[in-house]
């Protein structure tokens, strides 16, 4: 397949590392031109769990008219910006969109997909979300959490369809363990409640992966987090699979090297924005909305918001 990662940060790129590897065509669009170049010079640089780097020819661009002008339309364009730049990255990216062009948010949160709609069009979407996860190391330099974690893709309507069974054996090929959902949004909320778990402490506390787990009242606070998730997912008709509040907890750090950070904290440490309002702050709205109390995400939200101040986000 020709695919094209529209926000090749650090998942982006273990990714879309990985993909290459195994044999598809892949643009890595990133607005970073030191990353850009550090790519396109020297290549990927992908590091296992156990330390051991390997670098990876790949094909990077800084703007989607990069990619157009070499590459034509693209089979498939994944969306991972940030949540907050969703409709200007793919208003600036419509040139990579050919007549069959798939369209498909691996994104954290929700609401992402209503934004793509309006720009592309209800019928080019598919949804999903993956548990792997990527750390920035350096200029082109990535952790890589890919083994382990699945990834769940879907139809918004629910129904197997040809081109996203299509896209689930190319990931597949790659070592990226997919499953094809008749009901994504459930799937999303699944995602969601792991999102809720983690990356707020983590964002607050400064603390990775491997610290994350030993403080027990840090443990308490995002399952709790979570406990209100899924009540809010309940009161709005949300089918999820999570029954217990520890699971997304665990599930978040599960095959994780020690100092695997959340995608926050990275945020945080790169002096940006967060998606706390897509995260957290989306389960206190649609509490909001269902009249479900949300007390401990809402003080979540104002922690991290609290932080940007700081940092002058």
């Amino acid at each position: 397949m020709k695919i094209c990662i529209l926000g090749a940060g650090a998942l982006g790129c273990a990714l879309g590392g990985v993909l290459t590897e195994a044999g598809h065509e892949v643009w890595l669009i990133n607005r970073n031109a030191v990353q850009v170049e550090a790519m396109t010079s020297r290549g990927l640089i992908l590091r296992d769990g156990a330390g051991v780097d390997r670098t990876v020819a790949v094909h990077a661009a800084t703007t989607a008219q990069g990619v157009s002008m070499d590459s034509g339309a693209v089979d498939l364009v994944i969306v991972l910006v940030k949540s907050f730049h969703t409709a200007q990255a793919m208003q600036s990216a419509t040139c990579l969109l050919g007549p069959e062009t798939v369209v498909m948010s691996l994104q954290n949160g929700l609401g992402h997909e209503d934004v793509l709609a309006d720009i592309v069009g209800s019928e080019r979407l598919l949804a999903g979300k993956t548990y792997a996860g990527g750390s920035q190391l350096g200029p082109g330099h990535v952790l890589v959490g890919t083994i382990g974690k699945d990834t769940h893709i879907g139809e918004l309507d629910g129904r197997i369809t040809p081109r996203v069974q299509r896209i689930a054996d190319a990931f597949n090929s790659a070592g990226l363990d997919t499953i094809v959902s008749d009901n994504i949004m459930g799937t999303i909320w699944d995602k969601l409640l792991v999102n809720v778990a983690t990356g707020a402490v983590s964002g607050i506390s400064r603390l990775v992966y491997g610290e994350l787990y030993q403080v027990s009242a840090l443990e308490a606070t995002g399952i709790a987090a979570v406990a209100e998730a899924m009540a809010v997912a309940k009161a709005s008709g949300i089918a999820i699979t999570t029954t217990d509040p520890r699971q997304p907890w665990l599930k978040a750090g599960a095959g994780l090297s020690y100092d695997f950070k959340t995608s926050m904290l990275q945020s945080l440490e790169k002096g940006s924005v967060t998606e706390i309002d897509f995260i957290n702050g989306a389960v206190v709205r649609q509490g909001a909305k269902c009249g479900v109390p949300t007390p401990v995400n809402q003080t979540l939200v104002a922690c991290i918001k609290g932080i940007e101040h700081r940092l002058k986000l």
